[in-house]
Protein backbone atom coordinates (compact mmCIF):
# COMPACT_ATOMS: atom_id res chain seq x y z
CA UNK A 1 0.00 0.00 0.00
CA UNK A 2 1.33 3.06 -1.38
CA UNK A 3 0.93 7.06 -0.89
CA UNK A 4 1.98 8.90 -3.99
CA UNK A 5 2.83 12.85 -3.87
CA UNK A 6 2.58 14.30 -7.07
CA UNK A 7 0.77 17.32 -9.17
CA UNK A 8 3.24 20.81 -8.88
CA UNK A 9 6.61 19.08 -7.43
CA UNK A 10 9.63 18.90 -9.26
CA UNK A 11 9.93 15.22 -7.93
CA UNK A 12 7.18 12.77 -8.11
CA UNK A 13 7.92 10.08 -5.12
CA UNK A 14 5.89 7.32 -3.39
CA UNK A 15 5.81 6.85 0.34
CA UNK A 16 5.91 2.72 1.34
CA UNK A 17 4.54 3.16 4.96
CA UNK A 18 4.98 -0.71 5.93
CA UNK A 19 8.70 -0.04 5.84
CA UNK A 20 8.84 3.08 8.27
CA UNK A 21 8.54 0.60 11.39
CA UNK A 22 12.15 0.42 10.87
CA UNK A 23 12.91 4.20 9.93
CA UNK A 24 14.48 5.97 12.82
CA UNK A 25 12.12 9.33 12.18
CA UNK A 26 9.45 7.86 13.66
CA UNK A 27 7.58 9.23 16.50
CA UNK A 28 5.43 6.94 18.93
CA UNK A 29 1.80 8.71 19.31
CA UNK A 30 1.96 9.14 22.52
CA UNK A 31 4.82 11.99 22.06
CA UNK A 32 3.97 12.80 18.89
CA UNK A 33 1.59 16.42 20.30
CA UNK A 34 3.63 16.85 23.66
CA UNK A 35 5.41 19.92 24.09
CA UNK A 36 8.71 17.76 25.03
CA UNK A 37 8.46 16.70 21.22
CA UNK A 38 8.63 19.74 19.75
CA UNK A 39 11.24 21.12 22.02
CA UNK A 40 13.31 18.28 21.34
CA UNK A 41 13.21 18.69 17.56
CA UNK A 42 14.32 22.25 17.69
CA UNK A 43 17.03 21.53 20.12
CA UNK A 44 18.04 18.60 17.38
CA UNK A 45 17.80 20.50 14.53
CA UNK A 46 21.13 21.91 13.73
CA UNK A 47 22.97 18.19 14.60
CA UNK A 48 20.35 16.88 12.31
CA UNK A 49 21.57 19.74 9.42
CA UNK A 50 25.14 18.43 10.30
CA UNK A 51 24.20 14.85 9.87
CA UNK A 52 22.09 15.24 5.85
CA UNK A 53 25.64 17.48 5.00
CA UNK A 54 27.73 14.68 6.17
CA UNK A 55 25.71 11.45 4.07
CA UNK A 56 25.12 14.18 1.60
CA UNK A 57 28.84 14.66 0.71
CA UNK A 58 30.30 11.42 2.30
CA UNK A 59 27.35 8.80 1.46
CA UNK A 60 28.58 6.99 4.30
CA UNK A 61 25.35 6.31 5.93
CA UNK A 62 22.34 5.24 4.46
CA UNK A 63 19.62 7.61 3.66
CA UNK A 64 16.84 7.38 5.51
CA UNK A 65 18.31 6.48 8.66
CA UNK A 66 17.43 2.82 9.29
CA UNK A 67 17.93 0.92 12.75
CA UNK A 68 21.05 -0.89 11.90
CA UNK A 69 20.43 -3.46 14.51
CA UNK A 70 17.70 -3.85 16.29
CA UNK A 71 17.56 -5.90 19.61
CA UNK A 72 15.64 -8.89 20.23
CA UNK A 73 14.03 -6.42 23.28
CA UNK A 74 13.67 -3.32 20.65
CA UNK A 75 12.15 -5.48 18.49
CA UNK A 76 9.36 -6.53 20.81
CA UNK A 77 9.04 -2.93 21.75
CA UNK A 78 8.52 -1.77 18.24
CA UNK A 79 5.65 -4.28 17.22
CA UNK A 80 3.49 -3.02 20.95
CA UNK A 81 3.42 0.67 20.12
CA UNK A 82 1.77 3.00 17.30
CA UNK A 83 3.91 5.34 15.32
CA UNK A 84 3.52 8.36 13.37
CA UNK A 85 6.05 9.85 10.89
CA UNK A 86 6.50 13.97 10.25
CA UNK A 87 5.82 14.46 6.40
CA UNK A 88 7.45 17.90 6.15
CA UNK A 89 10.76 16.10 4.64
CA UNK A 90 9.02 13.82 2.28
CA UNK A 91 7.63 17.34 0.78
CA UNK A 92 10.97 18.52 0.81
CA UNK A 93 12.29 15.87 -1.11
CA UNK A 94 9.59 16.09 -3.79
CA UNK A 95 10.62 19.92 -3.85
CA UNK A 96 7.47 22.00 -4.46
CA UNK A 97 6.80 24.44 -7.28
CA UNK A 98 6.52 28.31 -5.75
CA UNK A 99 3.39 28.22 -8.40
CA UNK A 100 1.86 25.48 -5.61
CA UNK A 101 -0.97 26.78 -3.46
CA UNK A 102 -2.91 23.85 -1.64
CA UNK A 103 -3.11 20.27 -1.29
CA UNK A 104 -6.00 17.74 -2.28
CA UNK A 105 -5.55 14.68 0.35
CA UNK A 106 -6.97 11.83 -1.96
CA UNK A 107 -9.13 9.21 0.11
CA UNK A 108 -11.53 6.44 0.32
CA UNK A 109 -14.43 9.09 1.55
CA UNK A 110 -13.54 11.51 -1.20
CA UNK A 111 -11.15 14.22 -1.00
CA UNK A 112 -9.99 16.41 1.48
CA UNK A 113 -8.41 20.01 1.11
CA UNK A 114 -5.81 21.59 3.22
CA UNK A 115 -3.44 24.10 2.88
CA UNK A 116 0.30 23.45 1.88
CA UNK A 117 1.59 25.03 5.28
CA UNK A 118 -0.79 22.64 7.34
CA UNK A 119 0.38 19.88 5.13
CA UNK A 120 4.27 20.86 6.14
CA UNK A 121 3.36 20.48 9.63
CA UNK A 122 1.32 17.65 9.63
CA UNK A 123 2.28 13.79 11.07
CA UNK A 124 1.41 10.44 9.31
CA UNK A 125 0.29 7.60 11.19
CA UNK A 126 1.06 4.17 9.63
CA UNK A 127 1.48 1.84 12.64
CA UNK A 128 -1.13 0.79 15.42
CA UNK A 129 0.14 -1.62 17.82
CA UNK A 130 3.56 -2.60 15.67
CA UNK A 131 1.04 -3.40 12.41
CA UNK A 132 -0.18 -1.02 9.29
CA UNK A 133 -3.12 0.34 8.63
CA UNK A 134 -4.76 -1.97 7.07
CA UNK A 135 -8.70 -0.78 7.30
CA UNK A 136 -8.72 2.99 6.49
CA UNK A 137 -5.51 2.93 5.46
CA UNK A 138 -2.95 3.27 4.78
CA UNK A 139 -2.25 6.18 6.33
CA UNK A 140 -4.00 8.81 8.57
CA UNK A 141 -3.26 12.45 8.78
CA UNK A 142 -2.92 14.65 12.15
CA UNK A 143 -1.80 18.05 12.41
CA UNK A 144 1.53 18.37 14.77
CA UNK A 145 -1.21 21.09 16.89
CA UNK A 146 -3.45 18.27 17.79
CA UNK A 147 -6.20 19.79 17.06
CA UNK A 148 -7.89 16.77 14.73
CA UNK A 149 -6.27 13.95 17.28
CA UNK A 150 -9.63 12.41 18.07
CA UNK A 151 -10.71 12.99 14.82
CA UNK A 152 -7.61 12.39 11.91
CA UNK A 153 -8.11 12.68 7.93
CA UNK A 154 -7.92 8.80 7.11
CA UNK A 155 -7.77 6.65 4.07
CA UNK A 156 -5.16 8.48 2.39
CA UNK A 157 -4.24 6.66 -0.85
CA UNK A 158 -2.37 9.78 -2.49
CA UNK A 159 -1.29 13.39 -1.78
CA UNK A 160 -1.60 15.79 -4.47
CA UNK A 161 0.19 19.25 -4.57
CA UNK A 162 -1.80 22.20 -6.42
Amino acid sequence: MIVPIIGNVTYSITLDPTVWIFDDRKILLEEAFTEKENKQVEENELENASKRWSRAVYQQKINPPVNKSISRFEREKILENSYVMPINEFVGHAEVNESATDVTLVTSKGDEHISLEALQSCYLLFAVDGKPLKEEGPVHLFYKDGSNKDNPITGINKIVIN
